[in-house]
């Protein structure tokens, strides 16, 4: 049984007498006695009673123990969202306004007994659905085994033997009772088995398994970055505090992440070594609250009941969703109107009755652009294909390739996806402030004998960077010999090495040892009595130290982490060092760090710019290292442009937007902090709707109230904290690396650390965005014109233009061919900017062609009164119907050829997929007529006059079609123009 704290918040042994009743406050909230919470909430409890409350010892569990917890509470993994199975995967596919009216159509065509037009619908459809799924799938296999690369194992001490606690068994109970002290032994096991009670060893390098107890520690820091986003390591080490209420030095309001002996599940060791207790596993760890509530909780804070969660991608719509759903709900209502139209007019003009309906239904028919689903699904996941083919980059959810490629803002965590959080050297200068080298060559004598003589499991990242700068003056370090070295303390904050020179060694038996102390600047500043600048020592009084602190204070503020050096002569002795020599020590300088960038950062935000993409940085740093990281990564901030937390929290939502807009870098953000900010820049600040452009152009903004209108937004993260604006954007992307749930949340994820794979899947996005886009462009304008004619046809013609069969063969061919609009090449013009799917901008151009598109079908139709009709073709009806269904292909092909995107620039001499469909198209126009085909479908041959009109036709209406195009290609030129390119 585990107590609650409660049962040990008086004094001595009675503290923990008796077992809590159930239901009393003793069992925390939650029912789970095991839980952690109450522990991680009582900064009063020493260590030892901490092992009393788990009925643990320093030496651990015994492996009965182990097995009987973990049957009780549970393995020690963060429930995941259960991938779907295919037949789920198939029916969500289903779920889009567009193929829910596509299904009625096909129920409406069979109920007319057009089984013919209901069944190609269906298959069509089906086809859709199934390539949506397996794309999804094999994402989802491939996600799956990324995280079999993740480490998986922990250190941990455990007993053969059965018996208590050893040590920490409560007092007075019988020596019987304790049971025979087996000897520890520590082993690797899975982390899935660590259990509440269980004491493990951490190593640099080594992931957090669960939320830990420090017992012990040697200079241990460590990494919580994807919990908190502050990128420098924080010092932890064990505290043993009074349980009797005084002198306690742990503060309670102080929060989780601030306690020096608590490590939480999801952080890493960046440097020293530990021995730990498990306090809570699994579901009930904080990094498992964070998951559990991703947009809204403290991630300081344990969150509530502890039950599995429920993942929903995202609360909102995506770029992807609005924009489907925009231009289908404009389709629909096309087609709910036109078949009671064509009934209507029928009726009125001609007196015909139900018996049109098969024509009513298949002239909607032919208006609705069957092939959508199929080419947006083939042409996303073509493009998701592509890119995991280069091994790259894994498109989770097919939509989220087109929303890639419209984004105009990415936002970015700083920590880990912009930098390496691996410190570099910067600068080294003297307590006046100018370049110094002595700084760093003194940084290097202590790094290196630190090192040499402490035997730290591994070189700290300090001194790593440290002695990297100073390589090329490896051999004057040499020239040294180690006496002694205190290594780092997160307690005092500073290292120590004790060494001499060989002259020094050389001479008498009793010379003199130099101690280097680097540390902290506030740390190392106590200790000192005198500063060194010039090569000249002045004592430091008041004023010194005060121009010393804001020295130090100016270059933090612009982002480096500062490392004092100081040195003392003492005279050589045999006795060991402590760290109370470390007093009356001269300041030599300062050695300034900062974090490396990623190699391919700086030319991934250029290439981000030049697509017209902004890049905006959210972390939890310090704003001067912020915007020390903009201005390398050629990131323009402007004076001041770093916007706080605490600033965010004063402003609202519409505020927000505005000032986001302009804003490069955010500084100091919680995890609801940066999920506000993509909110607020995806919703704008209500400009972008038709009342807010009215209002826009109607008020007379000052320049510090510039309009923020929505906006399409990525965002790229790795952390824990970094999970509520993964919800919040509109697609998340996330690297390989990232912490198990935030890839998972993720959308996207990049199987390195290549920021260039985000150029690439944004180029990918826009292709396959460009050619839905050419596709809905060029068959709703022709279907419009189609069905315009059709309309003008049937009211002036005693007989029907086109048999319902004519229609289907007729749109049977316009799917097969426009299936190459997936695979064709778009122009640059179509990469340069972000590509959204626009309703309006849809139906302006459709409208357009589609007037240009029924003129030309109009022209055909007296071009078939003149040389049918007029002619007294034999043929009649089944010539007419074949005149106009050659017509129909001819200028659908000729509408393919001119109108899709970027023909001559992605062509090049080989023919495109699309030029091979055109000529197929044109080929069945003229051939399936005069066929055997023909009768069948109740067509005839065409007299030779017709051709020869048909040509001028034609010509007439490509000059037509050329002319419309240069037209809306010149009109629209400075929304596709690229931007001016930031220099890195």
């Amino acid at each position: 049984m585990v107590w609650a704290p409660e049962q040990v918040a008086g004094s001595g042994t009675a503290r923990t007498e008796g077992k809590p009743e159930p239901g009393s406050p003793a069992v925390p909230a939650g029912g789970r006695a095991g839980s952690g919470a109450a522990l991680r909430d009582a900064p009063g409890l020493t260590a030892l009673e901490v092992l009393r409350l788990l009925e643990s010892g320093p030496r651990g569990l015994t492996e009965a123990q182990a097995e009987a917890r973990l049957l009780r509470y549970g393995e020690n993994a963060v429930p995941e969202r259960r991938p779907s199975g295919r037949p789920w995967r198939f029916v969500r596919s289903l779920r889009d306004p567009f193929t829910t009216v596509l299904l009625c159509l096909a129920l409406v065509s069979a109920a007319v007994a057009s089984w013919g037009a209901a069944c190609v619908i269906a298959v069509l459809v089906v086809v859709s659905a199934v390539l949506r799924t397996s794309g999804e799938y094999r994402a989802e296999r491939s996600t799956a085994a990324l995280r079999e690369l993740i480490a998986t194992t922990a250190t941990v001490q455990r007993r053969a033997g059965a018996g208590a606690a050893g040590p920490v068994a409560r007092a007075g109970a019988p020596a019987r009772a304790r049971g025979t002290a087996q000897g520890a032994a520590a082993r690797e096991i899975p982390v899935d088995q660590l259990v509440p009670g269980d004491v493990i060893r951490l190593g640099p390098g080594d992931l957090v398994p669960a939320d830990l107890r420090l017992l012990r520690a040697s200079g241990l820091t460590v990494r919580q970055a994807p919990l908190t986003g502050e990128s420098a390591p924080v010092a932890k080490y064990p505290v043993e505090v009074p349980g009797d209420g005084a002198g306690r030095t742990a503060d309670r309001g102080a929060g989780l992440f601030e306690r020096p002996e608590l490590c939480f599940q999801g952080s890493s060791v960046a440097s020293g070594s530990a021995t730990a207790v498990v306090l809570a596993t699994g579901a009930d760890t904080v990094f498992a609250g964070t998951y559990r509530q991703p947009s809204g909780t403290d991630t300081g804070r344990p969150a509530g009941p502890r039950k599995p969660p429920r993942r929903s991608r995202r609360s909102r719509e995506s770029a992807f969703d609005r924009s489907v759903n925009g231009i289908s709900w404009t389709l629909i209502r096309f087609m709910l109107l036109t078949p009671p139209l064509v009934l209507m007019a029928n009726a009125a003009l001609r007196g015909r009755g139900l018996e049109t309906l098969p024509f009513a239904v298949a002239v909607a028919v032919g208006l609705t652009p069957e092939m959508l689903p199929v080419i947006v699904t083939t042409a996303l996941a073509r493009g998701a294909a592509l890119l995991a083919r280069g091994g790259e980059v894994i498109v989770k959810r097919l939509p989220a390739l087109h929303d890639l490629g419209a984004i105009d803002v990415l936002c970015t965590d700083k920590t880990g996806t912009l930098t390496q959080d691996r410190p570099v050297l910067d600068c080294s200068f003297g307590p006046d402030g100018r370049p110094a080298p002595e700084p760093l060559h003194w940084a290097a004598v202590n790094s290196l004998w630190t090192l040499q003589l402490a035997e730290l499991p591994t070189p700290d990242a300090l001194d790593e960077a440290v002695l990297e700068a100073a390589e090329d003056a490896f051999e004057e370090l040499l020239a040294y010999e180690g006496i002694a070295a205190l290594p780092f303390d997160p307690v005092r904050r500073t290292s120590c090495a004790v060494v001499r020179t060989e002259a020094a060694a050389a001479g008498p038996r009793l010379g003199t040892h130099t101690l280097v102390v680097k540390g902290a600047p506030e740390d190392v500043l106590e200790r000192c009595a005198r500063a060194r600048a010039g090569g000249a020592d002045t004592e430091l009084d008041g004023a010194a130290r005060e121009g010393l602190a804001r020295l130090v204070a100016e270059r933090t503020a612009d982002g480096l982490r500062l490392l004092a050096v100081a040195v003392a002569e003492r005279p050589a002795r045999s006795g060991p060092y402590t760290p109370s020599d470390e007093r009356g020590l001269t300041l030599v300088g300062f050695v300034g760090l900062r974090d490396a960038l990623a190699p391919t950062a700086a030319a991934a935000c250029a290439a981000l710019a030049r697509r017209g993409v902004a890049v905006k940085v959210l972390t939890g740093d310090h704003p001067g290292t912020v915007a020390h990281v903009c201005r390398e990564l050629g990131l323009d901030t402007g004076p001041g442009a770093v916007l706080t937390a605490d600033r965010i929290d004063g402003l609202t939502d519409a505020e927000l937007a505005r000032l986001a807009a302009r804003t490069t870098a955010f500084a100091r953000c919680t995890p609801e902090h940066k999920a506000r900010i993509v909110g607020a820049l995806r919703a704008g600040d209500g400009t972008g709707t038709r009342k807010g452009r009215a209002a826009r152009k109607a008020a007379a903004r000052t320049e510090t109230d510039v309009p923020a209108p929505p906006r399409t937004v990525g965002f790229l993260g790795d952390g824990v904290n970094d999970l509520p604006a993964l919800h919040a954007c509109d697609v998340g992307v996330a690297p390989r690396d990232a912490v198990d749930v935030t890839r998972e949340a993720a959308d996207v994820v990049l199987a390195s650390k290549d920021l260039n794979a985000i150029d690439d899947a944004v180029l990918a996005g826009r292709r396959s965005t460009a050619n839905i886009a050419t596709y809905l462009r060029i068959t709703l304008s022709s279907n419009l014109g189609n069905v315009i004619a059709m309309l003008g046809a049937g009211l002036l013609l005693p007989f029907l233009p086109m048999l319902p069969a004519q229609v289907l063969v007729q749109n049977l061919c316009f799917d097969a061919v426009q299936l190459a609009f997936a695979f064709d090449r778009p122009g640059p013009a179509a990469l340069r900017r972000p590509a959204v799917l626009r309703p309006a901008d849809l139906l302006r151009y459709i409208t357009g062609f589609g007037l240009l598109n029924a003129a030309a079908d109009l022209a055909t139709f007296g071009v078939l009164v003149l040389a049918v009709q007029g002619s007294g073709h034999p043929g009649g009806q089944d010539a007419f119907h074949a005149g106009w269904f050659t017509e129909n292909l001819l200028t659908q092909a000729l509408v393919m050829y001119l109108l899709r995107t970027g023909r001559r620039s992605a062509e090049g001499r080989a023919p495109g997929p699309v030029c091979a469909a055109v000529c197929a198209l044109a080929v069945v126009g003229l051939l399936l007529p005069p066929s055997p085909l023909g009768p069948l479908l109740g067509m005839a041959a065409l007299p030779p006059l017709y051709y020869g009109l048909l040509a001028a036709v034609l010509v007439l209406y490509g000059a037509g079609l050329a002319w419309a195009k240069a037209r809306y290609d010149r009109r629209t030129a400075p929304e596709t123009a690229p931007g001016p390119v930031p220099q890195p």
